[in-house]
């Protein structure tokens, strides 16, 4: 199942195409994979990356879509890995006192958010590092949403003139005259300057079904009621394709994890709720299955599953 399929079958279970309705279906589907990803130990979440520390500092920036640790190895002048122990960050302090006592990291922590990114974590390091050594993290993390055509970044072509200045938020875009595509229910935060002309313009919504190339615009009503000419250009989508692990290995649990979240929106009747509860529950099971099950095995090592039958 594509995004376009599962965005068609949740309209038509739902049996509504009422506009708020619609523009919240990327919500539904998000929330259902987020809750399904922290519910099933799936391989496909799991995810390596190479990097490095930095002689003399104690932390290490962590990748910003990290969640959790598997595990975390210092490759050191020979190639060969070291893997080093989680901790608390009161251990670090008690047990490598000194910053400056210098070595190959031994242990690590969770030490909070980046001072410079407060959206992205660090990891801190006993003993500080006395080398620029190699870095693998093997981590938690969510894969790209099915949800298709989400804008990622944009590129202002004009700024327009004779806006009202200001800080506007939550503002809808819509496609410039002219522009023909069929994505929706994007919005962005912009800033007028003293000009009257739009400086910067950042996504706060990504919407759907936009495609790279497409030149939007925003409306002077949303900018003070005056102004005209701001155009800007989408430069990146995510999954321009629509297409997730979920969607193409089992799809009913997205599905159903979906319509729970759409019954919830619709405030429907508590046994439809429990409907389509229950049956979220039944695909997750299934699917814990492989992810907690099957693929934490193999038939060399525990054998075969067999089940008793009556002769």
């Amino acid at each position: 199942m594509n995004y376009v399929q599962l965005y068609q079958a949740i309209q038509d279970y739902a049996e509504t195409t009422e506009a708020t309705f619609v523009a919240n279906i990327p919500f539904f589907v998000i929330e259902a994979e987020n809750r399904i990803y922290n519910s099933v130990q799936l391989a496909v979440l799991r995810k390596n990356v190479l990097g490095n520390l930095t002689q003399y500092n104690q932390y290490l920036t962590l990748p910003s879509d990290w969640k959790s640790s598997f595990s975390v190895a210092i490759i050191d002048s020979s190639g060969n890995y070291n893997y080093i122990l989680n901790k608390d960050v009161n251990y670090i302090r008690a047990a490598y006192p000194s910053p400056t006592a210098y070595g190959m990291p031994q242990h690590y922590a969770l030490f909070g958010n980046s001072t410079s990114t407060t959206n992205t974590l660090t990891l801190i390091m006993g003993p500080t590092p006395d080398q620029a050594y190699s870095v693998e993290l093997h981590y938690f993390y969510y894969p790209a949403t099915i949800v298709q055509g989400q804008i990622t970044t944009v590129s202002i072509g004009s700024s327009g003139s004779l806006y009202q200045p200001g800080y506007y938020t939550e503002v809808p875009v819509s496609y410039n005259s002219g522009s023909i595509g069929s994505g929706a229910n994007a919005t962005a935060t912009a800033t007028v300057n003293s000009s009257g002309a739009v400086s910067a313009l950042t996504i706060t919504n990504g919407g759907q079904f936009y495609n790279v190339g497409n030149v939007l615009t925003i409306s002077s009503a949303y900018l003070g009621g005056t102004g005209s000419g701001v155009t800007f250009t989408v430069t990146a989508v995510s999954n321009a394709d629509g297409t997730s692990w979920l969607g193409n290995n089992y799809d009913p649990v997205l599905f159903y994890g979906a319509m729970r979240e759409a019954v919830l929106f619709q405030r429907q009747e508590q046994d439809v709720v429990k409907y389509y509860e229950d049956k979220y529950q039944e695909a997750l099971q299934q699917l814990k299955r492989l992810g907690d099950g099957l693929d934490r095995g193999d038939a060399y090592r525990d054998g075969q599953t067999k089940l008793r039958v009556k002769s």
